[in-house]
């Protein structure tokens, strides 16, 4: 009883303490489930729509993309900026086809199995051209050809003891057709949209008469030009509300659609000293020397790090770097050159050309491999080939007896000649290629098995090249970096305010630079390389905040960055710089033109014109279709084609013309036709296309309504 008056007393204390327990639990879980939201949207590399997609579902289309154009390059590895515009690539069209599907399901457009079979039958889509099913014969899509594929890669699938290599390859080509056939569908569905739009814009014979007589009647003119910049600036005065009220007029150009912001940075580019050159120039002259001396210079070329591989087979000369190209194409076999520098790239340079040769550049054969259990099992089964492939045995059946299908397939230079590496196995393989005679069987051990070849044609002999290049940039030494590093860091922090560190740059030997209008689709900052930090820091900081120090490049640059404005999505108002310098000038130039034309009231004549000052010339061609060009003002102008236009001839120009970049006053003193017969249905389709045009810009009007957002700077 005591212990429950203890309790009753103290009853307010621990509901406060129970409240405060059960306050602390449910917070917890709330900051859980917070934190768990944010984890999930850093995820989340953009939505369209409200529809989010994940970085690996984005990283699963780039893959898919990028092996798609390995296949079409016959290339292993893409650059940094190719896989860049690979990536662009892949979010536009994500974004394109999110946007037309969603259109497309609330009209119930769809693409159906028979229409696209139907596709594959007529085989003219530009895409079908670009599978390995196109008959070399006809140069036409071949549909039977990839039935047969597939029907192949099925068996092939289901057979346990299929060659693995060969099974890859047939992989590789499934994966690419699938890629095809999706895009084909993603493409013939946007067609449909659009074929759908188009048909809402008729034409009739009113309107094509009007656009043939716009087209074809043209007119000559006696011109006057008045130059707005033959009027001083000094002379027109800019008042606020003059800017207040154009702004308003030209309001809709400033609509921001995306967020973007405006930066200043202080970028310092490491470079190599007079000490670093000169290690670097005592280095090149000892590769000269056993470069010249080397019968077999692999290992040299490797031992050196160059940039360019010593494959040892003959490649194009388009394989080359452009330097390297125009040196070999003027070189005698087994030369060596001088050490040359090559400012573009800042590399030194050495290459001996080993030899030149005529060579196919296509290449059509077709393989059989043997394997077996041992290498003497395995030479037996291949001289068995080869004597009944003597004997006159068919290729194919031969093939197919060891589960492979012998078919023909051609290999171009392209194929191989921008490798890094070349093993022994295919480089024998590739020199075969080049050298065996057109229907010859060649028996080939390529590592514990053997390979008949025969090759079946060759086409487009070209120059081929085997070539040693030593290939190095130009780099500066650890201590001069950390003097660099050094004195830049110590720079940075002696001035952590903004204004300090852009005010004390060029004193203390720095350049401050201005980058505007930066948006999340961006890769790099200032195009140097290795900035993501640098850039998920720019659009997650306030205006005036200064970064820090970033090591980026290719560990060759130092980076500040001050966040200077952040431009929101909506309309940019009068007070941003451009916007205000842009308005100004509409200002300046509506104040000259009608300083011009008070000038030039009551003239009504090219002489009275002249007596004003104005620049005369004679202007022919002129149609209503297509803006005049001035030579007077450098201008085109469309106002003048219109007021001509509607000028009979004989005729001075009623009022004068207000242009881009002059007032102007005119007489027309000819009206002639082109010689050109009307039809009616072309003009009546050539107006339907040009209205087409004009809504041309529905996806930009639909990707507005689409909500996009890009994150992919957090990520790539």
């Amino acid at each position: 009883m005591a212990a429950l008056g203890t309790i009753r007393k103290r009853g307010v204390i621990l509901i406060c303490i129970i409240s405060f327990g059960l306050f602390a639990f449910i917070a917890e879980e709330a900051f859980r489930s917070c934190d768990s939201a944010k984890n999930n949207e850093r995820q989340q590399i953009g939505e369209v729509y409200g529809e989010k997609i994940s970085v690996q579902d984005f990283q699963k289309l780039v893959d898919e993309y990028t092996e798609v154009i390995k296949m079409q390059q016959g290339q292993e590895n893409l650059p940094e900026e190719q896989m860049n515009q690979v990536k662009d690539m892949v979010w536009n069209t994500y974004v394109q086809n999110q946007i037309i599907a969603k259109e497309a399901s609330k009209l119930g457009l769809t693409v159906t199995d028979a229409e696209l079979q139907d596709i594959l039958k007529t085989g003219t889509s530009p895409m079908l051209q670009q599978t390995p099913f196109v008959n070399q014969q006809t140069g036409r899509f071949d549909a039977s050809s990839l039935q047969k594929f597939l029907a192949d890669y099925k068996a092939q699938k289901a057979n346990p003891s299929a060659n693995p290599q060969m099974m890859e390859q047939y992989t590789k080509i499934f994966n690419y057709w699938s890629f095809i056939e999706k895009t084909l569908r993603q493409q013939t569905l946007a067609q449909k949209y659009q074929a759908l739009l188009a048909h809402c814009f008729l034409s009739n014979p009113v309107e094509a008469k009007m656009a043939f007589k716009e087209e074809n009647e043209e007119s000559q003119i006696q011109l006057a030009a008045f130059p707005y910049s033959d009027v001083q600036d000094d002379k027109v005065k800019v008042e606020e509300s003059d800017l207040k009220a154009k702004y308003d007029e030209m309001k809709a150009r400033f609509k921001q659609p995306v967020e973007s912001r405006d930066i200043k940075f202080i970028d310092v580019l490491v470079e190599a000293s007079k000490t670093d050159r000169a290690a670097l120039n005592k280095e090149f002259a000892e590769y000269h020397t056993q470069l010249a001396a080397a019968a077999d210079p692999a290992e040299l070329v490797r031992k050196s790090a160059s940039t360019v591989a010593y494959l040892g087979i003959p490649v194009s000369k388009e394989a080359w770097p452009s330097d390297i190209a125009s040196a070999i194409d003027s070189m005698a076999v087994g030369a060596t050159s001088a050490v040359k520098v090559n400012a573009s790239d800042n590399t030194l340079n050495i290459v001996k050309l080993m030899s030149k040769q005529q060579l196919p550049d296509s290449i059509q054969y077709r393989v059989i491999q043997v394997a077996a259990a041992s290498q003497a099992e395995a030479k037996t089964k291949a001289d068995s080939i080869h004597s009944a492939l003597a004997a006159g045995a068919d290729f194919e059946a031969l093939a197919k007896k060891y589960g492979q299908t012998g078919e023909k397939a051609w290999m171009t230079t392209k194929q191989y000649e921008y490798a890094q590496t070349m093993d022994k196995d295919n480089k024998a393989f590739i020199n075969t290629l080049n050298t065996a005679s057109v229907n010859a069987y060649n028996e080939l051990q390529l590592g514990q098995g053997y390979v008949i070849l025969q090759v079946c044609d060759r086409k487009a002999m070209v120059t081929k090249y085997v070539a040693a290049v030593i290939k190095k940039e130009i780099q500066f030494s650890n201590d001069t970096y950390r003097t660099a590093y050094n004195k830049f860091s110590s720079y940075v922090s002696a001035n952590p305010k903004s204004e300090d560190l852009l005010k004390n740059a060029t004193k203390s030997g720095y350049r401050v630079q201005n980058l505007n209008d930066m948006t999340t689709a961006t890769h790099y900052v200032a195009s140097i390389h290795s900035t993501r930090d640098a850039l998920k820091w720019i659009f997650e900081s306030k205006e005036d905040e200064v970064s820090p120090m970033y090591e980026c490049g290719d560990n060759n640059h130092l980076l500040v960055v001050v966040l200077d404005k952040i431009h929101r999505i909506g309309y940019r108002d009068l007070s941003d710089p451009q916007v205000k310098e842009m308005v100004k000038a509409e200002v300046i130039k509506d104040k000259k033109a009608e300083l011009i034309m008070a000038k030039v009231a009551g003239v009504k004549s090219i002489a009275a014109a002249k007596a004003k000052g104005a620049k005369i010339a004679t202007v022919n061609q002129i149609t209503f279709a297509a803006p005049t060009f001035i030579s007077a003002t450098g201008a085109s102008e469309p106002a003048v084609s219109g007021a001509v236009s509607a000028t009979k001839k004989g005729a001075f120009v009623a009022n004068a013309v207000k242009g881009n970049a002059g007032v102007y006053l005119f007489q027309v003193t000819g009206k002639t036709n082109r010689p050109v017969k009307f039809d009616e249905k072309a003009y009546e389709q050539k107006c339907r296309q040009k209205a087409m045009q004009y809504a041309g810009n529905f996806m930009n009007e639909l990707y507005m309504k689409a909500h996009v957002v890009d994150n992919r700077y957090l990520f790539f």
